[in-house]
């Protein structure tokens, strides 16, 4: 890592002893339910990949001409990745494309939903958004393409990250890494993005556990904004940011790949709700689930979950199917698709 990065990070109050720290104790496993969780894995019955493909919508580069430039658009193309639109300004968050979500091509979860837009077809791009370097979430191959296709965007990433950008070639000019609190601005002012706090942890092998910083992230534009938790467990600095950066209009926030066990380090369906509630949030986009196999939940158990208990908290939903495109201003009526794949 260069001499300034690691300077940088020195420096950051969210580093201490060597790594990064969450604010409050974070264990990845709750104590007490390991040995449930191991048994659940090794033994549990549930459906964890759909019987079928999920319905989706196909896309090619020209399905994203005319951004509406007064409102905002987004498409979710499974798991966490989201192209979103913010008054004309384009954003991708958390891209993968990758056919597992692991650092070999044989071995590691799977995908079983494939990304209904190829690589060459992706717009012009403002700047790629990343919430930390685990594999679901940084896909190398996807980062160089775009690298190489879009030489103009910027990639926005967390405290560290850019050391991976750099050791695959993207030049350090290219990319803004930032600690939480920190802002950039993107398409020459027109949206703010800033680094906010997330409760989780980060690493792409066995030696670099929480050497790189994980955050969320917050848009915003003149008028909308929006809201990407990235991956995290439950915290108190959703009330922050909500009050600091909110109200927002769009909360795109973690259900899948869940436990009682990984509390700490996952939201799942009804901690969403609370934090969207803590953000202050309009419409809730359910994200992280619907492309990998990484928990012992049956895969459409997060979207069932949440959807059921929505409408007691009062949160609106917004659950386009995956490639379909959906404005705020006429967002497209909810229909439980996801039953209709089980």
């Amino acid at each position: 890592m260069r001499t300034d990065r690691l300077e940088r990070l020195r420096r950051s109050p969210n580093f201490r002893r060597g790594a990064f720290r969450n604010q409050i104790d974070t264990p990845l496993m709750t104590p007490g339910r390991t040995l449930d969780a191991i048994a659940e894995w090794l033994w549990g019955k549930k459906q964890t990949r759909p019987p079928r493909p999920l319905p989706t919508v196909g896309l090619v580069r020209g399905s994203f001409s005319r951004p509406p430039l007064d409102d905002l658009r987004i498409c979710w193309l499974g798991h966490s990745t989201v192209l979103l639109e913010l008054e004309g300004v384009r954003m991708l968050f958390d891209p993968v494309w990758a056919r597992r979500s692991s650092p070999s091509r044989f071995v590691g979860p799977a995908r079983f939903q494939p990304v209904p837009l190829a690589v060459e077809e992706l717009p012009a791009l403002d700047a790629v958004v990343i919430s930390h370097d685990h594999y679901d979430h940084l896909d190398r191959q996807l980062i160089e393409c775009v690298a190489r296709a879009q030489p103009e965007v910027i990639f926005h990433v967390p405290l560290g990250v850019g050391a991976h950008l750099e050791e695959w070639g993207i030049a350090a000019a290219r990319t803004r890494e930032l600690d939480w609190w920190q802002e950039a601005s993107v398409a020459e002012g027109r949206v703010r993005l800033v680094a906010a706090p997330a409760r989780h942890f980060s690493g792409r092998g066995l030696l670099d556990r929480n050497r790189t910083l994980w955050a969320s992230w917050a848009a915003i534009g003149k008028r909308r904004r929006a809201y990407f938790g990235g991956d995290g467990g439950y915290h108190r600095h959703f009330v922050e940011i909500g009050t600091r950066f909110g109200p927002f209009d769009l909360t795109m926030l973690e259900i899948g790949a869940y436990h009682p066990s990984w509390e700490a380090i996952h939201l799942g369906p009804e901690n969403a709700l609370r934090a969207h509630l803590d953000l202050g949030g309009r419409l809730l986009l359910p994200i992280h689930w619907g492309a990998f196999d990484l928990a012992v939940h049956a895969w459409n158990e997060p979207i069932r979950t949440l959807a059921a208990a929505a409408p007691a908290s009062g949160v609106e939903l917004l659950v386009p199917r995956i490639g379909e495109l959906a404005c705020l201003s006429s967002p497209p009526a909810r229909s439980p698709w996801w039953d209709q794949v089980a």
